[in-house]
C-alpha cells in the first residue's frame, strides 16, 4: 500500500478526511440489522458519509442498483461510459475535498473503469471504485462478463479487495474509505461477488479499523527537519520546488509563509498549480517540459533544492543525469517509496507535507535568529534577468486564424480566479497552465501523470457536483472531446451545467508539434477533420445541440469575449464553446523529451546563452 498525504479541499484549508468520519453523528453504530449483501453495500457508502456515486448499472452489480434507488442520502449519477464515471469522481474528489465514488458492473464495465483508475493512482487521488463480480462460485471459470478486475488493477491501485463473503462488505468497505484518504491518497478497488449481494446478512458497520501494516507516517523526523532549516538558512542558490502533494495536503497557508520567510524562488509543478498564487513575486511558475525558462534554469543553477510533495517526474527533470547538478536535494513526500526514487537525496524527509512545514517554519526562524537571513541578492538578480529576457508570451498565427493562448488567456481573465478550470491532455492544457493566472489550490485540475485524453468533460462535471457554487470551465482539445462528449447527455440530465471550451485546431495538437519539429512535418494521422474548411466532422455547434447543451463558434479574434460572457450567463444547462484555432500554433518554452534542461528553448530555434555543463 502507497502512502501519501490528505486529499485538500479547493480553499487550501484542511478538511478531516472522509475516512476519519467514516461514522457520522447521525449514522451511529445501530443494532445489527438483517439485510442483503446488496442493501449492505448501500447502507455502508451512507456511513462513509458519501453522497454522490457516479456509474452505470450491469448484470453483476445490479443487485446493488435496486436498494439505492431507495437511499435518501445517495445520489447516483448515470454516466454514459464507465471511463466518465472514473473522472467525474476524480473531478468531485478534486473539489469536495472527500473522496470520489464509482460503479460499475462486471467484465467490460470494470475494465473500463481502468484507465480512471490508473489516472488517480498517477495523480494521488481519493476514489473508490466499486465492481460487481460473477457469482462466487463462476470465479475463475471464464463466466459470462467475467474479467479479474481485481489482478487488472493491481498495479494501478493503491489497494484493493475481493468480497465473497457479504459478512465482509461493511468492514471492508470503510477499510477502502479509510486507506483511499489517508496518507498519500490514491484509489482503492472494491470487487464484490453478485453471490455476496444476494446472500442475507447481519450488517454491523465497524467502530474501530485495524489494518496491520498501514500505518502512513504524518510527523515528520525532528533532526531531519532542522538540518533542512539549516540547509536553506545558508545557500546561495536555493528553490523551493513544489509538487501536487501541497495541494493534496492542504498546505497552502504554511507554504506561503515558508516562501515569505526563506525568501526563496519557488516553482511550482503542473499538478501544484495555484497553491502558491502565480501573482506572489517569488513563484517562477512550472518548471519542466513547457515551463517558464526562469523556473527551468534556477533549478539547473541552484545550489540546494528543497523537494516538496513532489516525485521528480521526468517531465521536470528532463535528461536525469544533467539535472540540477550542484544541488543539494532536500526531499519532503509522505510517501516514503518516492524519495531518492530518481534523484539522490540528501535529507530526506517522510511526513505530511503540511506537517513538514509547519515544523519546519520555527527552525528557520531560530537559524536566522542564529545567523542572519542568507545573502539572496545576486541570486535574485540573476533570476530578474531571466525574467525580462525570457517573459511568457507567444506570437500571433500566420494563417490569420485564432491564437489559442489568446482564447485561454481571455477565459481565465474573465472567468477570474475563483473559476475552477479542468484541461483535457495536450498543447490545450499546457496553455491552460501557462495562460490563465491560478491563484487558489483546487481551480485547477487536469490529468498529469497519466496523461489522459478525454479527462476534461467527465472530471469537469464531477467537480460542478463537487463544488456547485462555483463557475467550472473545461479547456479541451478537438482530439479529447470526441473521447467523452457523450458526458454531455449526462451533464445535460443532472443539469450540471459546465462550460467547454473547444480548443480546435483540427488536428491530434501535440503529436502535430513533435511531427513538426522532430518528424519534418510529416503529419501521419493527426488531421482531425473538425474545423478547418467547409466540412467539418463532427460539427460540434451541432452535435452539443443534439445533447441538449448550448452550442457557440468563434472563428474571429473579436468574437471571442462576447462568446465567453455568452457562456457564462447561460447557468440553465452545459455550454460548449468551438473556438477554431491555427493549427501551428505550438507550446514554448520546450525542452525535448530525453535531453537535458539545459537545452530549453524558448522559442523555435531560441535557446538561452548561459554556460551548459557537460
Amino acid at each position: 500500500m502507497a502512502q501519501g498525504s490528505h486529499p485538500a479541499p479547493p480553499t487550501g484549508e484542511r478538511r478531516t478526511s472522509q475516512a476519519a468520519t467514516v461514522t457520522p453523528a447521525d449514522l451511529r453504530p445501530a443494532p445489527p440489522q438483517e439485510m442483503t449483501g446488496a442493501e449492505a453495500i448501500v447502507r455502508s457508502l451512507e456511513h462513509a458519509g458519501v453522497d454522490t456515486v457516479f456509474g452505470i448499472p450491469g448484470g453483476a452489480i445490479l443487485p446493488t442498483y435496486d436498494p439505492l434507488m431507495d437511499s435518501t442520502k445517495l445520489r447516483h449519477v448515470l454516466v454514459r461510459h464507465e471511463q466518465g464515471a472514473g473522472h467525474a469522481a476524480e473531478g468531485y474528489a478534486y473539489t469536495s475535498g472527500k473522496v470520489g465514488v464509482c460503479m460499475a458492473t462486471s467484465g467490460p464495465g470494470a475494465t473500463n473503469l481502468v484507465t480512471a483508475i490508473a489516472d488517480a493512482n498517477m495523480d494521488s487521488v481519493p476514489m473508490v471504485a466499486i465492481t460487481g463480480q460473477v457469482a462466487a462460485s463462476l470465479i475463475g471459470t471464464d463466466g459470462f462478463q467475467e474479467a479479474d478486475i481485481v489482478g487488472i488493477t493491481m498495479p494501478v491501485t493503491k489497494h484493493n479487495f475481493l468480497v465473497t463473503d457479504p459478512d465482509e462488505i461493511p468492514r471492508t468497505i470503510a477499510q477502502a474509505f479509510h486507506i483511499a484518504a489517508t496518507g498519500r491518497p490514491g484509489p482503492v478497488l472494491v470487487d464484490i461477488a453478485k453471490s455476496a449481494m444476494q446472500a442475507r446478512t447481519t450488517f454491523a458497520w465497524p467502530t474501530d479499523l485495524d489494518l496491520p501494516g498501514y500505518h502512513p507516517v504524518t510527523k515528520p523526523h525532528a533532526k531531519q527537519v532542522r538540518e533542512a532549516a539549516r540547509l536553506l538558512a545558508t545557500a546561495r542558490r536555493p528553490v523551493l520546488y513544489v509538487g501536487g502533494g501541497a495541494v493534496r495536503s492542504g498546505a497552502a497557508a504554511e507554504l506561503r509563509r515558508l516562501v515569505d520567510e526563506s525568501g526563496a524562488p519557488a516553482v511550482t509543478t503542473l499538478m501544484a498549480r495555484g497553491v502558491l498564487p502565480d501573482t506572489h513575486p517569488q513563484n517562477l511558475g512550472m518548471p519542466g517540459m513547457h515551463g517558464t525558462v526562469p523556473a527551468v534554469a534556477a533549478l539547473q543553477k541552484a545550489d540546494l533544492i528543497v523537494a516538496l510533495g513532489t516525485r521528480f517526474d521526468d517531465r521536470v527533470t528532463g535528461k536525469l543525469s544533467s539535472f540540477a547538478p550542484h544541488a543539494t536535494v532536500v526531499h519532503a513526500d509522505i510517501d516514503p517509496a518516492e524519495i531518492g526514487k530518481n534523484r539522490r537525496v540528501d535529507v530526506p524527509i517522510v511526513g505530511d507535507l503540511r506537517e513538514v512545514i509547519a515544523d519546519l517554519l520555527p527552525e528557520l526562524a531560530r537559524e536566522h535568529a542564529q545567523h542572519g537571513k542568507p545573502d539572496l541578492e545576486h541570486w535574485w538578480k540573476q533570476i530578474e534577468d531571466w525574467r525580462e529576457t525570457f517573459p511568457l508570451g507567444y506570437s500571433e498565427t500566420e494563417d490569420g486564424l485564432l491564437a489559442p493562448q489568446h482564447v485561454i488567456s481571455r477565459i481565465g481573465e474573465l472567468a477570474g480566479p475563483e473559476a475552477v478550470y479542468v484541461a483535457g491532455v495536450g498543447q490545450h492544457q499546457m496553455w491552460a497552465s501557462q495562460f490563465i493566472s491560478h491563484q487558489r489550490p483546487g481551480g485547477w485540475i487536469n490529468s498529469g501523470g497519466l496523461g489522459t485524453m478525454g479527462f476534461a468533460v467527465p472530471a469537469a462535471l464531477g467537480a460542478k457536483v463537487g463544488d456547485p457554487d462555483r463557475m467550472v470551465w473545461a479547456i479541451d482539445g478537438d482530439g479529447c472531446f470526441q473521447m467523452t462528449n457523450q458526458e454531455l447527455a449526462t451533464a445535460t440530465i443532472n443539469e450540471i451545467p459546465i462550460k467547454v471550451a473547444v480548443i480546435n485546431n483540427s488536428s491530434l495538437g501535440m503529436v502535430r508539434q513533435w511531427q513538426t519539429l522532430f518528424y519534418e512535418s510529416r503529419y501521419s494521422n493527426t488531421d482531425l477533420h473538425t474545423g478547418h474548411g467547409t466540412v467539418r466532422i463532427p460539427d460540434f455547434v451541432t452535435l452539443a445541440e443534439a445533447y441538449g447543451a448550448a452550442g457557440i463558434r468563434v472563428e474571429s479574434k473579436a468574437e471571442v469575449d462576447d462568446a465567453i460572457k455568452r457562456a457564462m450567463e447561460i447557468d440553465d444547462r452545459p455550454v460548449v464553446v468551438d473556438f477554431t484555432v491555427s493549427r501551428d500554433a505550438m507550446v514554448w518554452p520546450m525542452v525535448a523529451a530525453g535531453v537535458s534542461n539545459d537545452e530549453i528553448q524558448y522559442a523555435r530555434g531560441i535557446s538561452p546563452a548561459w554556460d551548459r555543463e557537460e
